[in-house]
């Protein structure tokens, strides 16, 4: 298989941060990194570039990670709690999602990307839970937050269980 050698001028997920050399496929970097203006063949003219991306680089990781530790402080001092309507038994209507909790924090004044809210599966019980809110790749916060209900809890009523069905075999004719 060809490949080429670029020099990424923007980060790309999963490939690398601006100033890094890297091989890829020549398909690749012809149809994409090239045309979007992401990455450049690697020359000997590309290559004085290198030092200018790489101080661009270590500036914007530097403000990435001061931004995201001042967000970290502010989600430690957040307390967070869902009113839901439940049913008897204190069974939940619903479930409380990653957009749920987007829109409390939004609520509040914390503005972040949804996508770094890592909640596995939506809760659907009343208590205290726990979600895991990756800031950046060395700052992730755990923010608790609690589920009530609306309504009071309602004991299940006791129900009286079905009688059995008793089978008569019946003769063939």
């Amino acid at each position: 298989m060809a490949t080429s050698e670029v020099l990424l001028v923007k980060p790309v997920d999963g490939l690398g941060g601006e100033g890094d050399q890297v091989k890829v496929r020549a398909g690749y970097a012809r149809n994409f990194l090239l045309p979007r203006k992401i990455a450049v063949p690697l020359n000997a003219a590309n290559r004085k570039h290198v030092d200018a991306l790489r101080k661009r680089r270590a500036e914007r990781e530097s403000t990435e990670l001061s931004g995201a530790q001042e967000v970290a402080k502010k989600l430690e001092k957040t307390s967070l709690a869902f009113a839901v309507k439940t049913g008897e038994g204190g069974k939940m209507f619903g479930a409380i999602t990653v957009t749920d909790i987007h829109d409390k924090l939004a609520a509040s004044g914390i503005e972040l990307d949804k996508k770094k809210i890592l909640l596995h599966t939506p809760v659907k019980t009343i208590g205290q839970h726990t979600v895991k809110v990756k800031l950046h790749a060395d700052v992730s916060v755990e923010l608790a937050f609690d589920v009530v209900s609306e309504n009071p809890i309602e004991p299940v009523a006791a129900e009286a269980p079905p009688a059995e069905k008793k089978y008569e075999r019946r003769e063939r004719r």
